[in-house]
């Protein structure tokens, strides 16, 4: 069964079309890695999908869940079920982490007509998750992602992604500048989230993450469309020849 339905999506910033005619269709379980060089629309699409402001779509649709994304605000998107690990996670001065997270645990909850986590369930959940991917006590005290290494902001994220349980999980780059060990605990965070329901979209340079998480499917961005789809074995054609035949 679909879970995201992308159809002929056409996008801009500034006047500049940078989606032309996008489709993409990702079912039930799946995890879809799209790969590209710099400029060819991967983050943009991470940030249509999610609703970010600053881009313009101009034709095309987006479903997820049979549901028009682009009639939601972010925040019904994201409440419905769509996450988005950010290539550069912000910092939040002030917010603690454990409050962040229940209180975006709770608007979700609400969103969806459930029962809001109380203080006990909600520390509990959160011991559990943060165990499973090595997140320390102090982090969780810190303000979100501030006085943290690059690395450590890509735990977070990933954290942050498993302890809300979205539907859908785009990572944007997340793979960009971590070392061998941050790496692992992005991937153990995707892997140990794989079930029949949940899809992933992997966007990323390089065939090293996918090294960990093996993908259903490899797509070829280029100038905005999708140029060739295959299985794993696409990345490591890519990692050998590189973009040059695609331009």
């Amino acid at each position: 069964m679909a879970l995201l339905e992308i159809k002929n999506l056409c996008a801009r910033v500034e006047e500049k079309e940078i989606l032309k005619n996008f489709s993409l269709t990702i079912n039930e379980g799946e995890i879809h890695a799209i790969m590209g060089p710099n400029g060819s629309g991967k983050s943009t699409l991470s940030n249509i999908i999610a609703g970010h402001p600053a881009y313009e779509v101009t034709s095309g649709e987006i479903y997820f869940k049979g549901l028009n994304v682009l009639e939601m605000t972010p925040d019904e998107r994201a409440n419905s079920g769509i996450f988005l690990a950010f290539q550069y996670p912000t910092e939040l001065p002030g917010v603690g982490t454990a409050l962040f997270l229940k209180t975006a645990m709770n608007a979700k909850l609400k969103f969806l007509g459930k029962p809001q986590l109380d203080a006990v369930t909600f520390m509990k959940k959160l011991k559990v998750r943060a165990n499973a991917l090595g997140i320390t006590d102090e982090m969780l005290k810190r303000p979100v992602n501030v006085g943290f290494s690059g690395g450590e902001k890509k735990k977070m994220e990933t954290f942050q992604m498993a302890f809300l349980e979205p539907d859908f999980c785009i990572l944007d780059e997340m793979d960009s500048g971590l070392d061998i060990d941050a790496l692992r605990v992005v991937s153990t965070g995707v892997n140990v989230m794989r079930e029949p329901k949940r899809s992933f979209l992997i966007i990323t340079h390089y065939q090293r993450l996918l090294d960990y998480i093996e993908p259903d499917y490899v797509h070829i961005m280029v100038d905005g469309r999708i140029v060739e789809s295959g299985d794993k074995n696409l990345a490591l054609k890519l990692e050998e020849k590189g973009y040059e035949s695609y331009k």
